[in-house]
């Protein structure tokens, strides 16, 4: 095992993406051990065939495809009533529309190159600094994978066999306390900086009612998924095939703003997406394997056992390994590789594995937005041509409130499993 970890340190400081870096050094694996690589190539052809799977590819279909149906823009157009006359107001918006496309995309990345694009360039000329606008539009991507649909949670209950349904419902009340803690913290650096605000008074109901009823549709996607999954009227992945049709309707016959030239491009998109993010999952698969055929899960049990018999400091520990970790990996991989060693140590000291997925998720999504490999921070940088130095610096009073907010949520489980255990039932 030693020689593995060895050729992962080695390919993954020569920059080698990291599906290729798992896939090639868990290969060695196969051929200095002597197995088969029949059971390689079995173990990366089963990891694909899972029917709850199938949500991954169909959210990802129906994100790109509500980001060219006129839904995107709607959201913003609704933000801004909502959140417009607060200082610092399009940072605002950014804000509260990342908890609206939670239910949309699902993705951190996707949601914080939409916002980059979108928003970007009417904060520069609003007179925000790019470091503040990077780190916002970034960090706001911890929303998008919290509230569901979120890609991560349906990945980790793919992997840990955790209800898809209990964890999205799990994510709600976190996500709207991380959309509330990011307001928090924009609106005293807006105010410090004396930033604009978009509209010179609150919105009278009037107003709310308006923009609430043209973009019902849009607010309305997030319920319907919740709503079928908990009466069983489909499963996680029927619900990510009815979202693509719900989106393809919607953007076609109602808004009509779907092209044919549209879909074309998205179903292109789609399809590079798809790719990559299977090609992960094959390539973990072999990693998966080598860790079961080692039992590096109940090595690792017994080191971080050894250290307390604490539960609640075994959390931290984890979640403190989560953190450094996710500075180095992709959230996917993580997802993908970690999940079956630390779940089972987590449910051996007494933790919810919904609790713990969600904790999981933001601070293993929190490591895209951080350096030195964050995918989410590079494409805001890139996005916003912001140094990454100034992004980093912009972003400590967001990490900190993150980090606040997992204390709190790790301390008292009963905020994060409230309304699983209300609707689902202890």
């Amino acid at each position: 095992m030693i020689y593995v970890a060895i050729a992962f340190l080695v390919l993954l400081a020569l920059n080698l993406p990291l599906a290729f870096t798992i896939g090639i050094s868990s290969l060695l694996y196969f051929f200095a051990s002597g197995l088969p690589l029949e059971i390689a190539t079995q173990r990366m052809v089963t990891s694909t065939q899972s029917f709850p799977l199938l949500a991954v590819p169909f959210f990802v279909l129906a994100g790109n495809l509500m980001n060219e149906t006129g839904i995107t823009r709607r959201l913003i157009s609704f933000s801004k009533v909502i959140t417009g006359h607060m200082r610092g107001g399009l940072a605002q918006v950014s804000i509260v529309l990342s908890a609206l496309m939670g239910g949309i995309s699902g993705s951190a990345t996707a949601d914080a190159a939409m916002e980059s694009r979108v928003l970007g360039p009417s904060m520069i000329q609003r007179g925000y600094s790019k470091g503040f606008i990077a780190a916002v539009l970034a960090m706001g991507g911890l929303i998008t994978a919290t509230i569901p649909p979120s890609i991560g949670l349906i990945l980790y209950g793919f992997v840990g066999e955790v209800s898809i349904g209990k964890l999205f419902l799990a994510g709600i009340i976190p996500g709207v306390l991380l959309t509330i803690a990011f307001m928090v913290a924009t609106a005293i650096i807006s105010k410090k900086r004396n930033y604009v605000v978009e509209r010179p008074n609150p919105p009278s109901l009037g107003e709310v009612f308006h923009e609430l009823r043209s973009n019902i549709l849009a607010l309305i996607f997030p319920l319907i998924l919740i709503v079928g999954i908990r009466f069983g009227i489909f499963t996680a992945s029927e619900a990510g095939a009815f979202a693509v049709v719900y989106a393809f309707v919607i953007g076609k016959f109602v808004y009509k703003e779907l092209t044919y030239k549209k879909l074309i491009e998205v179903l292109k998109q789609t399809s590079l997406d798809i790719g990559i993010i299977m090609f992960i999952i094959i390539c973990s698969a072999i990693f998966g394997y080598i860790m079961v055929s080692d039992q590096v899960p109940q090595h690792l049990a017994g080191f971080i056992t050894g250290i307390s018999s604490q539960p609640v400091i075994i959390l931290f520990i984890i979640l403190a390994f989560l953190f450094v970790i996710g500075m180095f990996m992709e959230a996917t991989v993580n997802v993908l590789i970690l999940t079956p060693i630390f779940l089972p140590i987590i449910k051996s000291v007494g933790y919810d594995p919904v609790h713990f997925g969600i904790l999981f998720m933001i601070i293993n999504t929190m490591g895209g937005m951080t350096p030195p490999v964050g995918v989410t921070m590079y494409t805001t940088c890139s996005l916003l041509e912001c140094p990454t130095e100034v992004y980093v610096k912009e972003s400590l009073p967001f990490i900190a409130a993150v980090l606040l907010l997992i204390v709190i949520l790790a301390l008292f489980p009963q905020i994060v499993l409230f309304i699983p255990n209300m609707v689902f039932g202890v």
